[in-house]
């Protein structure tokens, strides 16, 4: 089943320069394994502002951020965006090669994002709140 990310208008992707760096090798290493997300990646990263670590605003999601995100419904969750290796649904750490996970990075709060699911639903959100990670994430 195909999934796309809604794309955000230009400019409204701001992402580090580390991150760029390894979100650009993460997604040509996956191009074979799961083409679609990686190609979402990728296009993600094609479009995105890149700026210095230092530089990323706090309210900007980037990888290793705790995100609470308000559904259309307004139910809230609170989820914590990472690289695949990391992920695990019973924590809510939620892999940036994942239709939401590509939609989150970059975003920043009060900004609604939407993606199609792996199941073709329509879904969205909006961001409600950003925190870095307390001991940064590992590059």
């Amino acid at each position: 089943m195909q999934h796309e990310t809604k794309l955000r208008p230009q400019g409204l992707l701001l992402v580090s320069d580390a991150d760029h760096d390894r979100l650009t090798g993460l997604a040509r290493a996956f191009i074979d394994r799961a083409p679609v997300t990686a190609e979402e990646l990728l296009m993600e990263m094609d479009r995105a502002t890149i700026t210095a670590a230092a530089a990323m605003p706090a309210d900007v999601v980037r990888m290793g951020s705790a995100v609470t995100i308000r559904s259309d419904g307004g139910s809230m969750q609170h989820i914590t965006l990472v690289y695949p290796g990391d992920a695990d649904i019973a924590e809510n750490k939620i892999s940036v090669l994942t239709p939401l996970g590509t939609a989150l990075i970059g975003a920043a709060v009060g900004q609604a994002i939407s993606w199609k699911s792996r199941d073709g639903r329509e879904l969205s959100v909006t961001i409600d709140a950003v925190e870095a990670s307390p001991s940064g994430q590992r590059p």
